[in-house]
């Protein structure tokens, strides 16, 4: 098993906190695991990226290659096509489908919808507004990840062990909250 992922979004998104649930996940199904992350101006809203690698076998670099992602899990759309490069013919994008317009030429959004509806393996979802009328308003990144869950190649039960060991010192709301979230995306892919 080997999966390679590129994490990607806007700063204060949550990309690190699907980073960390990921990671101790893979950890309890005894994969090895190598991340880069590389922050931009997060707390401006710049670009956070982070490389994700999980294996059954030992991983040498922490960096994927152009062409060898296979999921690009992106909490805002254009950020998703920003790392086409490094997606695999039949990699997979689970995208956030609202954007977050933080540049004053940011692309118009027929446009980039167009260019993701050309890609094989697209899931496309309004992550934020699923999460405000499903009552998890902080959890938007989470269903992310619940729809980004068969792509990864990871059981379910470890990704919601994982949220729990992860988010237990928040409380329980906070783990409930994030559950929730995560069966939504479940659903949703």
């Amino acid at each position: 098993m080997k999966t390679d992922i590129i994490l990607c979004g806007v700063g204060g998104q949550g990309i690190l906190s699907i980073a960390t649930i990921i990671g101790e996940a893979a950890m309890n199904e005894n994969l090895y695991i190598k991340q880069a992350e590389v922050h931009g101006m997060s707390q401006r809203g710049g670009d956070v990226q982070s490389n994700l690698r999980i294996s059954s076998d030992p991983i040498h670099s922490d960096l994927i290659p152009h062409g060898g992602a296979d999921v690009i899990i992106s909490m805002e759309p254009m950020e998703a096509l920003r790392y086409l490069p490094w997606l695999k013919k039949e990699g997979w994008i689970i995208t956030s489908s609202a954007p977050f317009v933080n540049i004053p030429n940011y692309p118009d959004m027929e446009v980039i919808r167009g260019d993701l509806a050309k890609l094989p393996h697209v899931i496309s979802l309004d992550i934020e507004k699923m999460a405000k009328e499903g009552g998890v308003p902080r959890s938007a990144n989470v269903i992310l990840l619940g729809a980004a869950q068969k792509a990864l190649g990871l059981e379910y039960e470890k990704l919601e062990q994982a949220i729990r060991r992860v988010f237990a010192r928040k409380g329980e709301a906070i783990v409930d909250a994030n559950i929730k979230a995560l069966a939504m995306g479940r659903a949703a892919q």
